[in-house]
């Protein structure tokens, strides 16, 4: 078992890579907009009541898969790395898929800001996440989130030792996936 974790902040183009990464290895992606997503039908994510659901359901699937015989799965996820339950939720996971015989790669990525507001806007991402589509509010909020977090990590903090950091910036999702398949194996 196999599970890649991709991280960054927002429209850095987590989802694009691993799209992009599960069509060419076998690995089933999970992105985080599809628990999101399928909340906020109820429940805005911001809420007590959306993040308690949202939580259910990734726990349930990463469950799932990790007892399976799948090959792998791709998650992606926002990474708050001046927050101590960010780094507490991705030890959690890690270490359940861990504790079941897989491995764990982890796949940083950045961008430059105005690449980041581009990507935003892409088809893309504004098909496979509803909740982005009011892009005014998706661009405040991304720029709000990069004021109020820390969402790529310093030189050296990610000590795991399938670990790789990106700028992506002038590469395709394409290119990036071709840096990681060769880095790990996959």
């Amino acid at each position: 078992m196999k599970f890649v974790l991709i991280f960054g902040p927002q429209a850095v183009g987590k989802m694009t890579v691993g799209q992009e990464l599960a069509k060419i290895t076998g690995l089933k992606l999970f992105h985080n907009h599809m628990t999101i997503d399928l909340v906020s039908h109820f429940f805005d994510y911001s809420t007590k009541e959306g993040k308690r659901l949202v939580s259910l359901f990734r726990q349930e699937i990463f469950e799932e898969v990790s007892k399976s015989n799948l090959y792998g799965m791709i998650f992606t996820y926002v990474w708050a790395f001046d927050l101590q339950a960010d780094w507490d939720y991705v030890n959690q996971v890690s270490q359940l898929f861990e504790s079941r015989g897989g491995t764990v790669y982890f796949v940083e990525l950045e961008a430059d800001l105005e690449e980041k507001l581009e990507r935003n806007k892409s088809s893309n991402r504004l098909e496979h996440k509803p909740s982005k589509r009011d892009i005014e509010w998706s661009e405040n909020d991304l720029k709000e989130s990069m004021e109020k977090y820390r969402l790529n990590s310093l030189e050296g903090e990610i000590k795991y030792s399938n670990y790789i950091k990106i700028n992506n910036t002038n590469l395709s999702a394409e290119e990036v996936v071709k840096i990681v398949k060769g880095k790990f194996h996959l």
